[in-house]
């Protein structure tokens, strides 16, 4: 039920932030009713506590006494007797209908020059299709597959809610059914000065940011997620974000490996390049299952170290794929208060008390989010952590240009899907390092993997002199 303006300011008041109010008497009608939705999704206790903890008393980092590497399952190989039955295993759970697909899209692309939802932006240089576009394709081709639905749950934030919905909604969902499609929005939260206290953005206007990926497991109960996932006998959700576009979105290896062991929430990992290449470690802490951010590297200076090969010893890196049981997610939720928090000190524009705008040049002030892997701290069996190769599975998109970028992303998409068609045949031009040396695209409706490629393409011949882009339906587009 919606607080009223009374208990609204009686809550303020109460936990120290009734300056929130401030500006009132200037607001419209309009901006009053913005303020008071905004205070209405506050967990005032919440803030209170994680103001007098983090903000207030700024305790030192958690500690622990014995980190050892987490134990890996190897990169899956049809060839290994184990993985065939995690294979056979994760199709029978698709066939079944059994598994849901959860993707966190709440983020924009600024950092790519791409004024919209992140996962709008048109990833392939040749076709332009987007990362949505990818990650819509893969559930197209796996439902066909295996003769089932799979109903995708996409996690959206307040500031590219409306544009990814009108984006689906223009796009035909992608030939997907729009009632397997379900938007939900995450909570955020209000940033906090060095006193503990809200920042207002503007006069009517809390400055906030998300909870965090962690806040999906809020959202989803919330939301009616899980709700709608058990009714559509749904007992595993695959989970990814959005700027991945390689991720294999429902992987039947992952998903039986997860079936198999009776998991309530699995892990992929990947070889780190490097001891600080910027992404969480997998380790066991004092025998507990959990990821120590790469901003906390230093606390424990044997993640640094390398081998005699100087390969890194702690190398299990967190590409954020991860399947939960959806009874994980419930019990997970029920414990939600015991969910670690961090804090970022940030820079963050705020109206002082004579109502002006001030942009700090330096951090002035608090974000607050949480982390899903944190959730794994919480399981009650021995770690199912999957190794990945990257090619194939793990090229994030954070900038345009540079590690981890869009020129990366698509170097990636050239490098996997000219290793394809070299195997069907097709001369691929490479250059002095090896990478292939043209743009090329393959659309997952077409092909999801290397065997069903070579099976697809049987018979037909492929000219990628200058690079060209497969259809679903196997034409070919040459670059212009």
């Amino acid at each position: 039920m919606k607080k009223d303006e009374a208990a609204l300011r009686a809550l303020a008041e109460e936990f120290g932030q009734g300056h929130v109010f401030a500006f009132w008497g200037q607001l419209s009608t309009e901006e009053r009713a913005g303020l008071l939705a905004q205070l209405d999704q506050v967990d005032f206790p919440l803030m209170d506590r994680l103001a007098r903890q983090w903000v207030l008393d700024q305790p030192p980092a958690e500690k622990f006494k014995d980190v050892i590497p987490v134990p890996a399952l190897p990169v899956a190989t049809k060839s290994d007797p184990a993985a065939r039955e995690a294979w056979e295993a994760g199709e029978e759970q698709l066939r079944q209908g059994r598994v849901g697909i959860f993707l966190v899209a709440g983020g924009q692309g600024t950092r790519l020059g791409f004024p919209g939802p992140k996962g709008c932006y048109p990833i392939a240089p040749i076709t332009e299709r987007t990362i949505f576009q990818y990650h819509a394709e893969k559930i197209s081709n796996l439902e066909r597959r295996y003769s089932c639905v799979i109903p995708w749950y996409i996690m959206v934030s307040d500031t590219n809610e409306a544009a990814t919905r009108e984006y689906f909604e223009a796009n035909h969902y992608f030939g997907l059914s729009s009632q397997a499609v379900t938007f939900l929005r995450q909570r955020m939260v209000p940033c906090m000065d060095e006193k503990g206290r809200f920042m207002l953005e503007a006069p009517g206007r809390l400055a906030m940011n998300p909870n965090g990926h962690g806040g999906c497991i809020p959202a989803m109960v919330e939301n009616g997620i899980l709700d709608d996932a058990r009714k559509r006998g749904v007992e595993m959700l695959s989970y990814f974000q959005v700027d991945n576009w390689a991720v294999k979105v429902a992987d039947p290896y992952f998903i039986g490996y997860h079936a198999l062991r009776g998991a309530a929430m699995s892990s992929k990992v990947h070889r780190k390049n490097s001891p600080r290449e910027a992404v969480g470690v997998h380790c066991l802490c004092d025998g507990v299952y959990q990821v120590i951010e790469y901003t906390e590297l230093d606390i424990y200076p044997q993640l640094l170290d390398t081998d005699a090969n100087g390969q890194v010893v702690y190398y299990a890196g967190n590409p954020a794929i991860h399947i939960l049981s959806t009874d994980f997610v419930q019990s997970t939720y029920d414990r939600f208060d015991e969910f670690p928090w961090h804090l970022a000190h940030k820079k963050i524009a705020f109206l002082d008390g004579a109502g002006n705008l001030v942009k700090p040049d330096k951090p002035n002030g608090y974000k607050f989010e949480t982390f899903v892997f944190d959730a794994l701290r919480f399981v009650n069996h021995p770690p199912v952590a999957l190794e990945i190769e990257r090619i194939g599975e793990y090229t994030p998109t954070k900038q345009f240009d540079g590690d981890n970028s869009v020129v990366a992303a698509r170097q990636s998409m050239s490098n996997l899907w000219g290793g394809w068609l070299e195997k069907a045949g097709c001369a691929v031009p490479r250059n002095a390092t090896g990478d292939v040396a043209v743009p090329i695209e393959i659309s997952p409706a077409f092909a999801l993997d290397e065997d069903e490629f070579l099976a697809c393409s049987s018979g037909r011949a492929w000219d990628a002199a200058k690079g060209l882009a497969i259809d679903a339906d196997g034409a070919v587009t040459y670059p212009s």
